[in-house]
């Protein structure tokens, strides 16, 4: 079905953290061949009056395609209309994204909207999303603790989920106005999770004068903290990355797994997926065999041996 852009009801956005690399590479596409996915909706049942007579739809899942369609100007976008209760509807998208792509924090954020708007309780939230109250728990806990200038920061896609959560969360836990002072000076710069870590860590060990000279100047602090970054990498650092490159992937494979991504997959999937794991760890024997075959060779002979007969 086709909607009008005024039509949508987008009380959810804020649920979403922004990726903006990814909206630079969807916004493209739509350019180029305009929108080839359905947003996903439902009939807004809160509306009355005016808005009812206009066929109101509360947007489920889609508000990127809906932010950049508009950026485009376009009015209409294509649409698929669950129909289920708001809250189901909310349960099940999240379900499916969080398959995919959502962290706690996200989690957290749909948790506690789910929870405020609709007046679910923990033991609910538990049973829909076929988690421990625990799980829950967590969550809520997450998102209470980040502070509200941080979240703006997170919601608008300044400062990445991950890297709040990882770094940011523990600051405010010691003090609130260190982490949203931090936040602040960090959000119009577009750094990475490795980076906010390394100024966090830095802010963190800092007394009051070090942390004044990284708010005034992050990228000064973090150029100090990275001093290869003026000339090419050694060879360690080469391998350093590429390890830990090689331990990244392998923590997100088994981040899906832990979150079911292989339930739904077919026999011959399953199959394909086995192999490449196989040879995968081949290959990681292999390189652990070769690292400890150079370390052994480029160890110091012994001090008794005859230099002069080798």
């Amino acid at each position: 079905m086709d909607l009008e852009l005024h039509q949508l009801e987008l009380r959810y956005e804020g649920l979403r953290d922004r990726n903006t690399p990814r909206e630079k590479r969807l916004l493209a596409s739509l350019a180029d061949v305009g929108q080839q996915t359905p947003i996903v909706v439902v009939a807004d049942s809160a509306a009355a009056g005016a808005d009812a007579a206009v066929g109101r739809h509360v947007v489920v899942d889609g508000y990127k395609r809906v932010r950049l369609l508009r950026r485009l100007g376009q009015d209409t976008v294509v649409a698929t209309r669950w129909e289920l209760p708001e809250p189901d509807a909310l349960v099940l998208e999240g379900l499916m994204r969080a398959r995919e792509q959502t962290g706690p924090i996200e989690q957290g954020w749909l948790l506690r909207e789910l929870r405020q708007r609709f007046d679910l309780s923990l033991q609910e939230l538990a049973r829909r999303f076929d988690r421990d109250i625990s799980w829950v728990s967590r969550r809520l806990a997450l998102v209470e603790r980040l502070p509200a200038r941080v979240e703006h920061h997170v919601r608008s896609g300044a400062i990445g989920a991950h890297a709040a959560m990882k770094f940011l969360v523990p600051l405010a836990r010691a003090k609130t106005a260190d982490a949203e002072r931090l936040a602040d000076a960090l959000a119009p710069l577009g750094l990475s999770t490795r980076q906010i870590g390394a100024l966090a860590l830095a802010y963190a060990r800092g007394n009051a004068q070090a942390r004044q000279r990284l708010v005034q100047n992050p990228l000064l602090v973090l150029r100090a903290h990275e001093p290869s970054a003026s000339g090419p990498p050694t060879p360690a650092e080469q391998l350093l990355s590429d390890v830990e490159l090689l331990s990244a992937v392998a923590r997100r494979v088994h981040g899906r797994l832990r979150r079911g991504a292989a339930e739904p997959l077919l026999p011959p999937e399953r199959d394909e997926i086995a192999r490449r794991l196989g040879q995968a760890r081949a290959d990681v024997e292999a390189l652990v065999h070769r690292y400890e075959k150079e370390l052994r060779d480029a160890r110091p002979e012994h001090p008794d041996r005859d230099s002069a007969s080798a």
